[in-house]
């Protein structure tokens, strides 16, 4: 397994990394709930999640772990050191076979390497703009023609301005109208650390055309 570093021998780390490797260094931020998501853990119990599988933006890694304990074939990359460290340590004391790296969920492409399930909780929706089209241009590079983007995401149907951007159905089938085949987006709830009533969420199956 690769040293906890940037994957850019020049030292640059995606723009937000060193803030939300503060949030895990500090104790446990809002998302971290160490557990999978229940949306994809319904999933995982349906048989969604096939092949080899890639949780970008992974965290602690429950889902990669997920993955790895259903057999599969997991990696799960962060930009944040903290939250890798964590992510190992946990595949080891659970004896699973899942693998994580640091690396730029803005340079996917650098993984060399394909998937046919690509997971996201949580991850698209802290994009601006242009950095959300780099993003799935990423994703192009490492989901195989066929393959499954499983989507979790904050939906403008919550309340309130605090926690990240809010994001509608239109802004996910505009984000994946070239090349990519929106299956389904769905209404879900994201559990968070903040209160048992969670937040409304969009659950998006996506597969590469």
């Amino acid at each position: 397994m690769a040293d906890d570093r940037s994957p850019d021998p020049g030292g640059r780390r995606p723009p937000g990394t060193e803030e939300f490797d503060a949030l895990y260094e500090a104790g446990t931020p809002p998302w971290d709930i160490g557990r999978p998501q229940p949306a994809f853990a319904r999933l995982a119990e349906e048989g969604r999640l096939r092949g080899r599988v890639l949780d970008i933006g992974c965290g602690t890694g429950e889902h990669a772990l997920l993955a790895a304990a259903a057999g599969l074939r997991a990696v799960g990359i962060d930009a944040a050191p903290a939250a890798i460290r964590l992510a190992r340590a946990k595949a080891s004391e659970r004896h699973l076979d899942a693998r994580f790296e640091v690396a730029d969920a803005l340079d996917l492409g650098a993984l060399g390497a394909a998937f046919d399930t690509v997971l996201d909780s949580g991850l698209f929706h802290v994009f601006d703009d242009g950095d959300r089209a780099r993003y799935v241009a990423g994703l192009r590079q490492v989901v195989v023609t066929g393959g499954s983007h499983l989507l979790l995401c904050f939906s403008d149907r919550q309340p309130g301005d605090w926690g990240p951007r809010r994001v509608g159905q239109d802004e996910i089938r505009a984000g994946f109208a070239q090349g990519w085949r929106v299956e389904s987006i769905e209404a879900t709830v994201m559990d968070i650390t903040l209160g048992p009533e969670g937040a409304q969420a969009w659950l998006a199956e996506i597969t590469r055309a």
